[in-house]
């Protein structure tokens, strides 16, 4: 079953390309950890939230805006190897010595899916971070295979819900505080792709209308604390130009 290890980070809204041309000396070396995919997606369209929010996610300053990434991997066992392997890579000690980010305030976890229709890549992703009591998880799965099929029925290139699994708590941050995660909720992390930021406007405006998206009953989560935006993709190593521009690492990038 598809594994994801998913990010948020904060980062200077000035150093877009500076976040790029690390993320891609990172991909060149990706496969070699068991990395299926790494996509990285730069903020785009991402509203402040009344309660939550990917800002108030990795307490990200005035100047800085949010990055949406993930791996890739073909189970936990794969994704549990690479991670040994980063910790014993002295490449990966390079990598952090120039980070354009504030590493101390990204979030990471891993994910389980539950709900994977269609396929990538897309050139523009809907990101959502929600927290879901473990006891509704079947609900949960149920409800979004439904809406899964709808959004694929307006131009959806894929659709994931992935169930958090290894979901660490961190000393600043966390993908649990940022949903305000109560001790019987776990948190999901979810995507859909889209082929282009047009398709996923006019998509919405259709989908918000379509009554099958109702929810027919009590929701299996808080949509109070969920927390969405939308993300132009700006490296994925399943697109050919970025394996053709992708910087070696100790070059200049």
């Amino acid at each position: 079953m598809t594994y994801f290890e998913g990010f948020i980070a904060p980062v200077g809204a000035s150093d877009k390309e500076a976040y790029r041309d690390h993320a891609q000396r990172f991909a060149r070396i990706a496969p070699e950890f068991g990395i299926e995919r790494m996509v990285e997606c730069w903020a785009d369209d991402v509203p402040h939230g009344k309660v939550t929010d990917f800002y108030r996610a990795v307490q990200a300053n005035d100047d800085e805006t949010v990055v949406f990434s993930f791996f890739q991997y073909p189970s936990k066992k794969e994704r549990d190897a690479a991670n040994e392997k980063f910790q014993n890579d002295p490449r990966m000690a390079e990598m952090m010595t120039d980070m354009p980010f504030d590493a101390k305030r990204m979030i990471i976890g891993g994910f389980d899916t539950i709900v994977e229709a269609g396929s990538g890549p897309g050139s523009y992703i809907n990101g959502f971070i929600a927290p879901v009591p473990r006891e509704k998880k079947q609900a949960y799965r149920e409800m979004n295979e439904r809406h899964a099929a709808i959004f694929r029925e307006y131009g959806a290139l894929r659709v994931v819900q992935a169930w958090g699994d290894d979901v660490p708590e961190g000393k600043v941050t966390d993908f649990r505080r940022a949903v305000q995660a109560g001790p019987d909720e776990t948190v999901v992390f979810a995507f859909i792709e889209w082929p282009s930021k047009q398709a996923n406007t006019e998509a919405w405006d259709k989908i918000m209308k379509d009554e099958r998206m109702q929810p027919g009953g009590d929701m299996p989560f808080d949509g109070k604390r969920l927390f969405w935006g939308g993300f132009e993709v700006i490296l994925d190593t399943a697109k050919r130009e970025t394996l053709q521009t992708q910087v070696p690492l100790g070059q200049p990038a």
